[in-house]
């Protein structure tokens, strides 16, 4: 399979022949232009169809990478962008925009070797996405291809648990209509997941993976960016890998042993189980 086609877009001279040397020899991507200018980045882009783009935040006179940015998402072959900048102040933005990368500069050895792995993972469209290899399975449903994570609750993870299960279950308060949407690119395209369809959200190295019931999506947001988001809206991190929307709670369950566990919704359900001293204040909650 052919290395994807790369431009540079840095006003320094300097980091651009850094970007350069830090790609030579890769099977992934060639450098295959360099500018300072977003219109001219534009007509190369036009000419060219760069299927990677390294591109500054700050352009100076050049003009804004975020502007930039969003001219580029609109073009009829979006390229994958990898953002250069000098902190972290505007990453989020950044991915909103579909960022295959965000480099605060100048990066090690090793960030660099990073930063190919993500441009190999957008080269491929997130088409073969590896399972993360720490699951336990506890089961697999033969018809359904159900999975169940069991995950293990420290006691302030539960009493944070219940704290929110009550408020999420507390139908006398008001609800706003709900019209947020988290924004995934999937196979080159902008998907609007609404977030009453998200399940749970796993944490995956620097990146996330969005659940609904019958799909998951690999995106550019961290867990910590997604909680902050997600958390007023009945979004709880349950354990620090996994951000649970509490509407999808749907069964309660007696384990041996007087314990209780709680399920989610889905084709993959997370199990949490609850100690015995709380579930008293479980059955409150629930009015059992």
């Amino acid at each position: 399979m052919p290395s994807l086609k790369a431009l540079i877009i840095h006003p320094d001279p300097d980091v651009r022949s850094e970007i350069r040397r830090n790609l030579a020899g890769s099977k992934v991507v060639r450098v295959l232009g360099e500018t300072v200018a977003a219109d001219e980045a534009l007509e190369l882009h036009k000419a060219v169809g760069y299927g990677i783009i390294f591109l500054a935040l700050d352009l100076g006179e050049g003009g804004s990478g975020v502007e930039l940015a969003q001219a580029l998402g609109a073009s009829k072959h979006k390229p994958g962008l990898i953002f250069i900048a000098e902190d972290e102040t505007k990453a989020y933005q950044a991915f909103e925009l579909g960022a295959v990368d965000y480099l605060i500069w100048p990066p090690d050895k090793d960030r660099m070797g990073k930063t190919l792995e993500r441009i190999a993972r957008f080269k491929s469209h997130f088409r073969e996405i590896p399972e993360p290899s720490d699951w336990k399975e506890s089961g697999t449903g033969v018809e359904t291809g159900e999975e169940t994570l069991q995950l293990p609750l420290a006691d302030d993870e539960q009493d944070r648990f219940l704290s929110a299960l009550k408020n999420a279950w507390d139908f006398s308060q008001t609800r706003q209509p709900e019209i947020e949407k988290l924004p995934v690119n999937q196979d080159g395209s902008m998907i609007l997941i609404p977030y009453t369809q998200i399940i749970f959200v796993e944490a995956y190295e620097d990146y996330s993976y969005v659940h609904t019931a019958n799909q998951k999506f690999l995106t550019s947001h961290r867990l910590k960016n997604l909680e902050e988001r997600l958390e007023p809206h009945r979004f709880l991190r349950v354990h620090r890998k996994y951000l649970v929307n509490l509407e999808m709670v749907t069964e309660i369950a007696t384990l041996p042993g007087s314990n209780f566990m709680l399920r989610t919704a889905g084709r993959t359900r997370i199990e949490l189980p609850i100690s015995r001293r709380r579930i008293g204040k479980l059955k409150q909650i629930l009015g059992m």
